[in-house]
């Protein structure tokens, strides 16, 4: 389906307001072998922070990115910076128990104070603003919910409070609120970081491809460019961990896609983070925009590759903004790519339990604000040798039985479904039936093929198998990419990834 058959008030393309808004530096490719103390594969908020606080330490770090710095998930958050992760502390306290549970809350209570210290020190202009965040819910079915995360607050000693109505103009049947959480855009804040290390001495590299480390003291990392980077430590934070063969990421992670639209509106917006308890979510946030108050709607999420005509998630966004606020103009709109573990807390720290150098921070669900930071300040106390309380927590080498095992089956059922189903289905479209900005599956030389005709006319044929375990993948007409629906790959209409695990491109397709 194309986009006008969707609707027709959307942005043509797809665009985050945090990238839009800020002019973000352009770093060089890497183009030589280097050695550093530390190398840090992926450039969002958990590498770049990570670096920075590594580099004011007097470390020599090197950050690369495949593609541009904070153009992946981190450009494309809501940008909440809260430790209230939808209703999450009653069941945790049902899985890991009390101490547990409190180590998590006060783990991204830090994360939340690190971010405003440093905002407040440096004077960052990026809208910092201290807000409440609810969790609500408009049905009856989810108020006891409601009341055993109040509970579970009350005994972790969480500031909250339990109200039957919120500030939002529609009537709820109950709402947790937890007190003094913020909000930014991340983009301004991480460009300083970012300038700050390369002040203080260190290497940031884009459209820097990593293929593999070679384990050892020192670690060798290999590019796609057959350059290496020698170091003492290295560590993850490419949102999907890029040595994934050595710990299985792609069966412990699922991929989940969510949409946002940045909305002018006829009602003015009360104050406040909001977060829907009941799918498919709803979430909310103010926003300026050239100075003009905004609301950011989001929510609509699904298992990557998993949707069907992808406008359908804007279109119900915008329905909900029309009933909420009314509805002037959609100003941007974008999605995002969330990674979950099988128990909901991410995986950050040693890799592997007899690997002591090489990190990993990756699994945020969709609470990456916090969890990034946590994840820097965690890994950056383990390679300087400094002692955590959140160590044991995050290992990634945890398992629990419950929930881990459930999820570990229904997730791996779902891949596999999804694999046979893909070798099974048949396109009875023809690539020359394709109108202008229009991608589809379709049948090339009597086999399954990706097709999109691009603006100008031109058709771009590839491969649909996915280059990661041989998935399908599908059309997303809505982001014009290749999206496979078994472990979260992602790739642009031409084939190229554009997200992991897969490495590399889908193959090329030549018609007869």
């Amino acid at each position: 389906m194309k986009q006008d058959e969707c609707h027709t008030t959307f942005p043509q393309f797809p665009e985050s307001y945090w990238l839009a808004s800020t002019d973000v530096p352009n770093f060089p490719k890497l183009n030589e072998d280097i050695q550093v103390d530390v190398a840090i594969v992926g450039a969002g908020i958990t590498g770049i922070t990570t670096a920075y606080l590594l580099s004011k330490k007097g470390l020599n770090v090197a950050v690369v990115d495949a593609g541009r710095i904070l153009h992946g998930t981190t450009g494309h958050t809501t940008a909440k910076i809260t430790a209230q992760h939808d209703l999450i502390y009653s069941e945790f306290l049902s899985h890991f128990g009390k101490e547990k549970t409190q180590l998590y809350y006060e783990a991204n209570r830090d994360a939340l104070e690190f971010i405003r210290q440093t905002v407040e020190e440096y004077h960052i202009d990026c809208q910092f603003a201290e807000e409440d965040a609810y969790v609500y819910t408009c049905a009856d079915t989810h108020v006891e919910k409601i009341n055993d995360e109040y509970k579970a607050y009350k005994e972790l000693g969480i500031p909250g409070s339990y109200v039957e109505q919120t500030p939002l103009p529609f009537s709820t049947k109950a709402a947790i609120m937890m007190e003094n959480q913020a909000q930014f855009n991340p983009i301004p804040f991480l460009r300083y970081l970012a300038n700050q290390v390369i002040r203080q001495g260190g290497k940031i590299y884009e459209q820097t491809t990593v293929v593999g480390v070679d384990k050892g003291t020192p670690s060798i990392i290999n590019t796609s460019d057959g350059h290496k980077i020698t170091c003492n430590y290295v560590v993850s934070s490419s949102h999907f961990p890029f040595n994934d063969p050595n710990s299985l990421y792609f069966a412990r992670l699922h991929a989940e896609r969510s949409y946002v639209l940045a909305v002018k509106t006829d009602k003015t917006y009360p104050g406040g983070m909001y977060l829907s308890a009941e799918t498919p979510k709803r979430s909310l946030r103010s926003v300026l925009i050239n100075g003009e108050p905004m609301v950011i709607v989001g929510g609509e999420g699904h298992k990557t590759g998993q949707g069907i005509c992808t406008f359908q998630y804007y279109e119900a966004l915008e329905k909900f903004a029309e009933q909420t606020f009314g509805l002037k103009e959609i100003v941007y709109r974008w999605s995002a790519q969330d990674l979950y573990s099988l128990d909901k807390l991410p995986y950050i720290g040693q890799e592997l339990s007899d690997v002591s150098n090489i990190l990993v921070a990756t699994g945020y669900r969709k609470w990456g604000m916090t969890t990034s930071v946590a994840a820097a300040l965690l890994n950056t106390n383990l390679i300087t040798r400094k002692e955590s309380p959140y160590q044991d927590l995050f290992s990634p080498s945890r398992f629990h039985a419950d929930p881990d095992i459930k999820t570990f089956v229904t997730q791996n059922a779902n891949v596999a479904k999804h694999l046979i189903a893909g070798k099974l289905e048949i396109s009875y479209k023809k690539a020359e039936e394709l109108q202008q900005d229009e991608g589809a599956v379709v049948r090339v030389n009597g086999k399954r093929a990706g097709a999109y005709r691009d603006p100008q006319g031109a058709l771009h044929l590839v491969d649909t198998t996915c280059t990661h375990m041989g998935c399908e993948v599908d059309w997303n007409e809505a982001e014009r990419t290749w999206d496979c629906p078994c472990h979260g790959s992602r790739f642009s209409y031409q084939g190229e990834v554009i997200e992991g695990p897969a490495k590399k491109a889908l193959g090329k397709v030549e018609a007869e």
